[in-house]
């Protein structure tokens, strides 16, 4: 069974991110969306709302999992015994920071390897910071996030913790 990582900070998941999911899911055995914890950012949503998110977003999707870690990717890859690393790609300017990823990944454990996913191009400009910069602005989300995001997102009334 080849197991694959799909690994983000996912504040908040976007319809880019499920679309990626979605397609690596169809091609691997069992893949985990790996919620990374990291303190240095100002999340909007706790570690367990995302995954709470994630969850509620690919529970039609039996062979993806949700998890959480922290620390060095390729320990948690170890760990997991995880055979792939999906990536997912949306402008040539993603592709030189995840490519420099890949490659340290790499060094600090050989046996990782890491896929590349070009984004679908209706996601192609879509991130999580644009969402919650226009969602601060009230500008409208529809069709960017599941609505089940965009009604986490009211109700957290959008205040970094």
């Amino acid at each position: 069974m080849k197991i694959a990582l799909y690994p983000g900070t996912f504040d908040p998941v976007t319809n880019g991110h499920i679309d990626i999911i979605k397609r690596a899911s169809r091609l691997i055995d069992k893949v985990i969306v790996g919620v990374l914890h990291n303190p240095a950012k100002k999340p909007f949503f706790t570690v367990q709302e995302r995954i709470d998110l994630l969850k509620a977003v690919t529970s039609n999707m039996e062979n993806v999992e949700v998890d959480s870690f922290s620390g060095l990717l390729v320990d948690y890859v170890k760990q997991r015994k995880i055979d792939v690393i999906i990536r997912g790609l949306r402008a040539v300017s993603d592709f030189e920071y995840e490519f420099q990823m890949a490659l340290m990944n790499r060094k600090l454990n050989p046996e990782v390897e890491t896929f590349f996913m070009m984004t679908s191009t209706e996601y192609s400009y879509l991130s999580s910071s644009i969402v919650k910069e226009v969602f601060q602005h009230n500008g409208c989300i529809d069709g960017l996030v599941p609505d089940v995001v965009i009604k986490a997102m009211e109700k957290n009334n959008y205040k970094i913790i």
